[in-house]
């Protein structure tokens, strides 16, 4: 979904034959910085000449052994206590030495774009966070985004291991880095974190070719995809397709002649007039699909020059342009991400001054975005940009066919960006994906704890801890009870609960209507941290979820609802209980009145005499979904039929 990179079909980085090279290697993520797992038998491993002489020395601890046959070779280093920073020393033919070593604990963190959201998304929220960023015992490597159909690789391309500082921390993934400052704060261990996730990636794609068996369709999937002259003609037609679309749609813009439509000077009385924000399948412009240009003359007071200004547009469907005074200030290439963007000091006058905004809507609605910031602020002043802007359209395309997304085929994520870190011993797993399962979430009851068995199996971890963020509220709400596959995609999620060793952090509360990534990344990372606090280092008075749905009786016209996880007691934030439905025979159901006694919730409706099921938070958007634990951590939503 976001900062989509393109990612390349890549064959193993290691030489089929280390007998080749008398040279001792390791993993490209056994480096400078990296941190190991304490209290554990960490692997350290990597390749040589057949039946050459390895040795290590860590920390006043010395081993020695010999690479097999195939030019492999590893030790076992056990019970590391924390600490650091060390050195270590490996010697065969030649030496490496790695610094800057830290024993602490590992978290690998996964799934797709909420995980991969970086802190420079949500710099708006968090300037000081990020300013102020600066821990020496929290490290963190992001995996590079590839995919390979073929096999489970053993190494990756060259990364490295950072601290966290103001200059690093904008790669950080947002959700990851709040999760480990606070278990940092909590623990004073040092915290390594593994990034190894994709935008748009459904759970298929980081599955073993082995338990994708279960599901013969993507089995059968995965087999297609083998073939690289498939994938070559695929991604040639995407390419020439995308090419050949923009190079027309450029070349048709009228915005672009001779005189730009940004110029600062330009005549646009003739321009039609629209509300901004919105979108033109609403306005008279229709269901156009192209470039559309628009432009607003802005007010300037003297107190807002010589100084830098933020310049927010919401978000823009489905990419921009953004031009202040016919001068190009940014632009961004895809939907999801918020437009925000500086506006150089010695751009504006006082007084008249205008901005142009190029938009380009490859297919879907486009416009702007609703119940977003749009406005140009300093630190005292303010120029809301809501309101009536003049438009005119620059060219007219057919709407973009979508392409062959190769990267998320099955099992290529896991073959390149999870096979190569099985000897790399964790403490856990923080895991933020679901979206694109969305379309088939009864699939996803049984795929998900596939995926969690998996991966235990393969790092040969039977009991690690595995906390997942279940969705959040999304997309408009309805004023009625109603199916939702949100819902059922969050059920498939609560039921996953039942394997061991595993916890979820609810969000239902904390979700953005209009946007698929909420911004609110630090109370997620948090939540996280509780569950880790109780699942992973066993602080058993740590209240780590909100309540959770455990069984139900029905008494007469009552349907009585029990929970577990209710900490200190069950409250109804903000007021009355809400966004409870019940149903009668007929399975239609209707909004109820819900009434908390003790540690149960007691659902009635009068017009329902012999209710036989209940339902809570069961939409999209749930969004005045309000039962909570007194430690103020939401329920999940759930339903008693099947």
């Amino acid at each position: 979904m976001i900062l989509v990179k393109k990612i390349v079909f890549t064959l193993s980085l290691l030489f089929t034959c280390y007998g080749l090279s008398a040279e001792v290697k390791l993993p490209s993520f056994i480096g400078d910085g990296m941190v190991l797992q304490r209290n554990a038998e960490v692997k350290v491993w990597g390749w040589a000449s057949p039946s050459e002489r390895v040795t290590i020395n860590f920390n006043d601890i010395n081993l020695e052994t010999k690479t097999n046959s195939d030019g492999e070779w590893k030790v076992v280093l056990k019970d590391l206590k924390e600490g650091g920073p060390y050195q270590m020393v490996i010697s065969g033919t030649n030496t490496i030495t790695i610094n800057n070593i830290l024993v602490g604990d590992v978290w690998l963190c996964s799934g797709q774009s909420n995980m991969e959201l970086p802190m420079r998304r949500v710099k708006p929220l968090y300037k000081e966070e990020i300013a102020t960023a600066q821990n020496s015992r929290i490290h963190y490597i992001e995996i590079p985004q590839r995919y390979n159909f073929k096999q489970p690789q053993q190494n990756i391309e060259k990364v490295k291991w950072q601290e966290v500082s103001p200059e690093t921390i904008s790669d950080f993934s947002a959700v990851a880095y709040f999760f480990a400052k606070e278990l940092y704060n909590t623990y004073q261990v040092p915290i390594g974190l593994i990034n190894a996730s994709l935008g748009g990636s459904p759970a298929e794609s980081w599955l073993s070719e082995d338990a994708l068996k279960k599901f013969p369709h993507y089995f059968n999937e995965l087999q297609q995809f083998k073939n690289d002259e498939l994938i070559d003609s695929i991604q040639n037609h995407d390419d020439n397709y995308w090419k050949d679309w923009h190079y027309t749609l450029h070349k048709k813009d009228l915005g672009n002649k001779e005189t730009p439509w940004y110029n600062k000077n330009l005549d646009i009385s003739n321009w039609e007039e629209m509300e901004v924000p919105g979108y033109w399948i609403d306005e008279k412009l229709g269901d156009k699909h192209g470039v559309v240009w628009f432009r607003k003359d802005i007010d300037v007071p003297k107190s807002m020059l010589n100084q830098l200004l933020s310049l927010e547009l919401g978000r823009v469907v489905d990419s921009d342009s953004v031009y202040v005074n016919g001068t190009f200030v940014g632009t961004i290439g895809y939907k999801y991400p918020p437009r925000w963007y500086t506006i150089p000091k010695d751009l504006l006058v006082e007084g008249k001054n205008n901005i142009t905004v190029r938009v380009i809507n490859e297919s879907g609605n486009g416009g702007f975005y609703e119940d977003k910031p749009y406005r140009i602020t300093s630190e005292k002043d303010t120029i809301g940009l809501k309101g009536t802007w003049k438009y005119k359209l620059g060219a007219e395309m057919p709407a973009k066919a979508s392409q062959t997304f190769i990267r998320w085929k099955p099992t290529g994520l896991y073959n390149a960006m999870i096979a190569p870190l099985l000897n790399y011993k964790l403490k856990g797993v923080i895991w933020y994906q679901g979206e694109s399962n969305v379309k088939n979430p009864k699939e996803y009851e049984t795929l998900f704890p596939c995926l969690i068995e998996n991966w235990r199996a393969k790092f040969n971890q039977d009991n690690l801890p595995f906390l997942f963020v279940q969705l959040a509220n999304y997309l408009k709400a309805n004023d009625t009870p109603t199916e939702s596959s949100w819902a059922e995609l969050r059920n498939a999620q609560l039921k996953t609960l039942s394997l061991p060793n595993t916890a979820m952090a609810v969000t239902i509360d904390i979700g953005e209507w209009n946007d698929i990534h909420p911004l609110n990344k630090k109370d997620v990372g948090k939540r996280l941290a509780l569950a880790a606090k109780n699942i992973a280092y066993k602080d058993s008075e740590v209240v780590y979820s909100g309540p959770l749905f455990k069984s139900y009786e029905i008494k007469g016209n009552k349907i009585i609802l029990e929970f577990e996880n209710t900490g200190s007691g069950l409250m109804a934030k903000g007021g009355e209980l809400k966004e409870f439905a019940i149903a009668g025979a007929d399975k239609k159901f209707v909004w109820a009145k819900a009434e908390i006694k003790g540690d149960k919730v007691i659902v009635t409706n009068p017009s329902i005499t012999n209710p036989v099921a209940v339902r809570y938070a069961w939409a999209d958007n749930p969004d005045e979904a309000n039962l909570f634990n007194k430690e103020n951590l939401p329920a999940s939503p759930f339903k008693t039929d099947n």
